[in-house]
């Protein structure tokens, strides 16, 4: 039933996509002509990257891939039209407890329709006239079911119990290793999942460059078909390691109704151990009290047909 739902959906997005193409052209010719848009634009509240994501899977079969990528950077307070289907600049800060600016780094929807493994928002502090990068909220949509899960982590160094089914291939046991750099000219952001049985067998990577862009540029030109290279490459390599006899492993729902509980037993049980380099469980120890967790898993229910 569910390789009924995904062709559905595929044939949708593909008739969806290709008129809405064709109507590029013509949103463009709006847009030069429209001084509310051009004003809007010349607010500078966007910066591009372009890069490479990187996948590379060592056990149980080696397999490995790249694909270039566009993201954007938005200025979630500055923004004229903030995105849909994110945290706004105010609830970022509330979650990650900062008082600074908010940036999203994402690949914007394209013609019709939207495809991002993971979105980053970068919550800075502000004291006096210096700007911290304090936290980062992880926000991570699987293909193709359509879930999510945000949490907050720690940008130079953090671990995080895996909270959500990202891939037929993978099970739910083992935690995710994540770090980034703060966003300037380069952009690089690792995560890698260190599995109890399989050891630190997957790593997925970032590298990108800030592109210049001119203030009147659409940028739907630029994010052109993005989310839908990102889909393909994603549905492609997923079939390659079928064919290589990879375990298909089904999704937790069918046989495990409390895995959202689970991970968060699990990423409790991260912070209470000092053996995996956490510093502050290991103060906390020395000083006779309980670590706070407050990573605060907060899941997003797949929507139609996947739910």
């Amino acid at each position: 039933m569910e390789l009924l739902y995904l062709l559905c959906s595929i044939i949708s997005t593909t008739i969806t996509s290709l008129l809405l193409s064709a109507l590029l052209p013509f949103r463009h010719l709006l847009r030069r002509v429209s001084a509310a848009d051009a004003l809007l634009d010349r607010r500078n509240s966007v910066s591009l990257y372009q890069g490479t994501v990187w996948h590379e899977r060592r056990r149980p079969v080696r397999h490995s891939f790249r694909y270039s990528v566009r993201y954007a950077l938005i200025d979630l307070d500055n923004a004229p039209r903030p995105p849909s289907n994110h945290l706004s600049a105010d609830e970022a800060r509330s979650v990650s407890d900062t008082n600074g600016p908010v940036f999203l780094l994402t690949i914007p929807p394209s013609v019709g329709y939207e495809q991002n493994p993971l979105s980053l928002y970068y919550c800075y502090d502000v004291e006096g006239e210096t700007q911290t990068l304090r936290k980062c909220i992880a926000e991570v949509t699987n293909t193709p079911w359509g879930e999510r899960v945000i949490f907050l982590f720690n940008p130079n160094s953090d671990l995080v119990a895996k909270p959500l089914h990202v891939s037929p291939f993978m099970d739910m046991m083992g935690q995710w290793s994540l770090r980034t750099n703060e966003p300037a000219d380069n952009l690089h952001i690792v995560i890698s999942v260190q599995h109890p049985e399989l050891g630190n067998y997957f790593t997925a990577s970032l590298t990108a460059k800030r592109v210049a862009s001119s203030t009147s540029e659409d940028h739907s030109w630029f994010f052109w078909l993005m989310p839908h290279k990102v889909a393909l490459w994603i549905y492609w390599h997923a079939l390659k390691l079928w064919w290589k006899n990879v375990v298909f492993v089904q999704h937790p729902r069918y046989h495990n109704p409390t895995y959202r509980e689970d991970a968060v037993k699990r990423d409790e049980s991260i912070h209470l151990c000092p053996s995996f380099g956490n510093e502050e469980a290991l103060d906390h120890r020395r000083e006779g009290t309980k670590t706070p967790n407050n990573r605060c898993f907060t899941w997003t229910d797949a929507k139609w047909p996947w739910c």
